[in-house]
């Protein structure tokens, strides 16, 4: 498998969606003060019932998903920071956007911490408008959502 390619993830591959997550979002913990939500997900939860799908073998990157009623909710998306600027994150961002049209559903919405701005600068460039921000417990966080044509 290449690293290019984007699979359902399985159970075997949870320690290495639990790590890719963990590298992705440490960085973060600091400056927002709290753990980042992904980090303590139930990745043996989510594999377990199709919600993740990992790149690359060893996995490099991954995306946790949620399907509604109208529209699909991108929950996390990680790269491992070894793999910063190979296009990862932006083939994970259009797969899930693939995924959403292959579903029917006609947008993708996600959120992110107000600090994390590397991302509030990033999802824009791949057609992400605001929606709203709101405080959700101890998250500050910036909603989005994308349109599909």
């Amino acid at each position: 498998m290449t690293n290019d390619e984007i699979r359902l993830a399985r159970a075997a591959d949870v320690p290495a969606v639990k790590a890719v997550t963990d590298m992705a979002y440490h960085p973060y913990v600091a400056r927002i003060g709290v753990v980042p939500q992904p980090m303590e997900a139930d990745h043996m939860a989510n594999v377990a019932v199709g919600r993740v799908f990992v790149a690359g073998e060893p996995v490099i990157g991954l995306v946790v998903i949620e399907a509604h009623e109208d529209h699909l909710f991108l929950d996390s998306i990680a790269v491992h920071p070894a793999a910063h600027g190979r296009g990862v994150g932006g083939r994970l961002l259009e797969f899930v956007d693939a995924r959403a049209r292959a579903l029917g559903l006609p947008e993708v919405r996600l959120c992110t911490n107000v600090l994390m701005w590397e991302n509030r600068k990033l999802y824009p460039k791949y057609g992400y408008e605001v929606v709203e921000r709101r405080v959700d417990g101890p998250y500050d966080r910036v909603h989005y959502r994308k349109r599909l044509g």
